[in-house]
């Protein structure tokens, strides 16, 4: 996560919520130029009647943001507390109050809590740093996971470096839906121009969003522009084009983010309407299609239910009297064509229900010839999302002077849901208490914000639980990226491995332990699980030698593991510390070998004699054809293997599985890393996700 030059950030708990932050601040070191745009919900909250009014503008600071409390439909007083936040804010950084813009978010109609608010003015200034994630945090209300992204373009020669966080989960409706989004870049903007990007972005972003259809009183996007990079002002049209287009990728990254974190949702939903000349219409078709309940309803139970899609259509085009002909259309779910020329077209359902229990969901619908395309995001409906709204008033409450609870503890489910919860729940976490668990992580969750912080607090988890997780993480498209950056070009693979000259092996080394490495041991530390990092030559960790293709091929410094030391882990284990390690192997000539880190997981794996052994992958499992093989032995295994049934990087990884399962360890788990908190629904259910390979 890459933060513009010149800004700080803050995250605390100011006492709304009993222990979570809820305050944020985000701050400029200089002057800023701001835009924003707001909900078009004629009840708006205080704040964003206060912003409407001044943005855009320029000599703009700071952004004050508080959650749990929306600070809406609160009378004359909501602005009077506005005001009275704007200035002590204001004395606390030594800037102007006209400088300061506010948000809130949570319950609707409860008077702001001010002396604990005016007391964190005060606390927020002096916890500022260059560390963002407590402020995106601190923004969160139903939210499952920190929604934050960022880009680096060039302006002038210059790096120029937009980052942005978000919050939102629930009451998301088109017309900016229902967030905050809060985006800063060291680039140099006029406000008229920065108003008219932010404008465009959100018609592109946030505003083809849906969870539920419901607009909210709080909903805004500010922008603060500082231009503290150094680079030239924004004039060039090709580099306004640029910046725009890395605008508006942002957003269509925070909007997927919301929408893949809707409440109660289980999959991302993107419908998209191509084929009409007005692109107006196709987007309006597309948020329809996305906020439609049973079209939701379908895909929460994996039903390719087409003719809800098509019925929305012609609803849609019935009683807004759009030319659209839903008879001629063409309808793809998850690629396979289920309607086409007058009627429906021939497909395996079973297959198409296999796919559709993937984390994303993709409806298409061609409505004509024309080039144009437009983007709806939202998520599937979920129980889970009646019963989070079923209970958010009568589980919360404010008290006399603001403060808000909310009571979802599991005493206010039914009796028969807790005590079948609690047997289950503790009964898994018997079975694994003091138990070892290698846990190969890779793909999207190392990646993505969100996947991140969910990876940290799963793990976090397992080990309160009494687990002893030990974490080997692999980090190729980092590498890939360094490597192209540096002039190296595209690598080359041989059987999945990446051929790794002298050079190469140092690039290598630097991204895995001097980056990847420490990162995740810095997010893992941020919730005290007492990581250290380590790579695979520290203490003789993973001795290695050279590896050669299967048919005989140099692949440079690639290396093969001979010997594990075991003890360098089990004294770290023993001592409550959580080992993360980078697969560089140590050969006998002193120098550093690359090793793929699946390989290096089932190797350590085996040393440990670990219980379990899972790999965080990009794909739901092992697939039979578009069926997901839920559980399979190592005999079933190794016959679809041999019969090339498995091609490609899977076929890599199964070599690693039967290799640990082979070496002792009891069973080997491929979890698809992209669902949040696979971890836990992994080790702490029957059947988890994904595909579980026993011994026999």
């Amino acid at each position: 996560m890459r933060v513009p030059k010149g800004f700080s950030f803050a995250g605390i708990n100011a006492g709304i919520k009993a222990s979570r932050r809820d305050v944020a601040l985000v701050y400029s070191e200089v002057p800023a130029t701001a835009a924003g745009v707001v909900t078009v919900n004629k009840a708006q909250a205080a704040p964003i009647t206060d912003a409407r009014q001044r943005l855009p503008g320029t000599g703009f600071r700071a952004i004050f943001a508080n959650s749990g409390n929306a600070n809406a439909l609160t009378g004359p007083a909501g602005m009077e507390d506005v005001r009275a936040i704007r200035a002590r804010l204001g004395r606390a950084l030594g800037i102007d109050e006209g400088a300061v813009l506010t948000a809130s978010t949570g319950v609707i109609g409860v008077p702001l809590p001010m002396p604990k608010l005016l007391a964190a003015c005060d606390a927020v200034a002096k916890a500022r740093s260059e560390h963002i994630m407590a402020a995106a945090e601190a923004i969160m209300t139903t939210d499952t996971r920190v929604k934050l992204t960022s880009r680096v373009l060039q302006v002038g020669g210059v790096p120029v470096t937009i980052a942005a966080m978000a919050k939102g989960s629930g009451m998301i409706a088109p017309q900016l839906a229902t967030m905050l989004a809060f985006v800063v870049t060291d680039a140099s903007v006029d406000p008229k121009t920065l108003q008219g990007m932010l404008a465009r972005a959100t018609a592109q972003s946030f505003d083809n969003l849906t969870v539920d259809g419901d607009m909210s009183t709080n909903d805004a996007v500010f922008c603060l522009a500082n231009g503290a990079a150094g680079a030239p002002p924004l004039r060039d049209k090709g580099e306004l084009a640029s910046f725009e287009a890395h605008l508006v990728s942002v957003c269509v990254e925070l909007a997927r983010a919301i929408a893949e974190d809707g409440e109660g949702a289980t999959k991302l939903v993107e419908v998209t309407v191509t084929g009409l000349e007005d692109r107006a219409v196709a987007e309006d078709l597309a948020r329809s299609i996305a906020g439609s309940s049973l079209v939701k309803a379908a895909i929460f139970g994996a039903d390719p239910n087409w003719g809800r899609v098509l019925a929305t259509v012609g609803a849609r085009a019935g009683s807004r009297g759009f030319a659209v002909d839903p008879f001629g259309a063409t309808v793809e779910i998850q690629g396979v064509t289920v309607y086409a020329n007058g009627g429906p077209a021939p497909h395996e359902p079973g297959q198409l229900r296999a796919k559709m229990k993937e984390p994303t969901v993709a409806i298409q619908v061609r409505l004509g010839p024309a080039d144009t395309r437009a983007v709806a995001w939202g998520c599937d409906l979920s129980y889970d999302y009646v019963k989070i709204n079923a209970d958010y008033t009568s589980l919360t409450s404010a008290a006399p002077d603001g403060t808000v609870t909310k009571d979802d503890r599991l005493g206010n489910y039914s009796p028969s849901f807790k005590r079948a919860l609690l047997v289950e729940a503790l009964s898994y976490i018997s079975r694994f208490k003091g138990k070892r668990t290698v846990i190969k992580y890779g793909g999207a969750a190392m990646i993505k914000e969100g996947l991140k912080a969910s990876f940290a607090n799963d793990v976090n988890l397992l080990r309160s639980a009494g687990l002893l997780p030990i974490v080997v993480h692999g980090g190729g498209p980092e590498i890939s990226r360094t490597l192209e950056k540096l002039g190296s070009g595209k690598s080359e693979f041989i059987d999945g491995v990446r051929v790794t000259d002298a050079a190469d092996v140092k690039v290598v080394e630097m991204v895995l332990t001097g980056k990847v490495n420490t990162e995740i041991v810095s997010l893992l530390n941020q919730l005290s699980c007492h990581a250290v990092g380590l790579s695979g030559k520290d203490a003789g960790l993973l001795r290695a030698r050279k590896l050669l293709a299967k048919d005989g091929r140099d692949l440079g410094r690639v290396g093969e593991i001979t010997q594990v030391n075991h003890e360098l882990v089990e004294v770290l284990l023993e001592k409550s510390y959580l080992p993360v390690i980078s697969p560089v192997g140590l050969g006998e000539d002193g120098e550093g070998y690359n090793i793929n880190a699946d390989t290096a997981a089932a190797e350590i794996a085996i040393a440990l004699q670990a219980e379990k052994l899972i790999y965080l992958t990009d794909v739901p499992g092992l697939l039979d054809g578009d069926d997901l093989v839920s559980e399979i032995t190592v005999p079933e295994l190794e016959a679809k293997l041999a019969t090339g049934a498995i091609k490609g990087g899977m076929a890599a990884k199964i070599e690693s599985v039967l290799r640990a399962l082979r070496g002792g360890v009891r069973s080997v788990h491929i979890v698809d890393g992209r669902t949040p908190h696979s971890l836990v629904a992994e080790l702490f259910t029957d059947r988890g996700i994904g595909t579980l390979i026993k011994s026999e």
